[in-house]
């Protein structure tokens, strides 16, 4: 079985999105945390990590739909994640979401890493990318440093 341009493109294309819903998740587990924390601290997550990851999460979106409509291919519908009222604690909550965020940029790393961004002649699929990644540079330090001021 021959591995042609239209396969490398959808699997792109899927694994974007499948980032893109990763991202979408950590967004409502972090709505699910700013209902649980005072003023003060949920502006905090807002400003350190839920901006951030909504960035991403736009930018991801975006570099889905115009790659898909370059392409010809299809396109499809993301969802944030709502919050789900959830009895975990904030701290919980904060690390699921950045886990969600870790293996969302692994999965754009490795696509980074295998070429195929650059095979497929595609410089703004590439730019979105590197864009993404770069608004979730460090959601992971931001989190530890929002984490280890709760309670105090």
């Amino acid at each position: 079985m021959s591995y042609n341009a239209t396969e490398a493109r959808q699997e792109l294309l899927d694994a974007i999105g499948d980032a893109a819903d990763r991202l979408g998740d950590a967004i409502g587990k972090l709505g699910d945390a700013y209902e649980h924390l005072d003023d003060a601290t949920a502006d905090t997550l807002e400003e350190q990590l839920f901006k951030p990851i909504q960035t991403a999460y736009g930018v991801a979106r975006r570099t889905h739909g115009g790659f898909a409509e370059r392409f010809g291919l299809p396109t499809r519908t993301f969802a944030v994640g709502e919050p789900g009222h959830t009895h975990k604690t904030v701290k919980d909550l904060v690390s699921a979401a950045v886990d969600q965020v870790s293996h969302a940029d692994a999965l754009l790393t490795e696509l980074q890493d295998s070429m195929r961004p650059v095979e497929v002649g595609d410089a703004e699929l590439r730019a979105g990318l590197a864009q993404v990644r770069t608004a979730l540079s460090d959601v992971r330090g931001r989190a530890t440093k929002l984490l280890s001021l709760l309670g105090r």
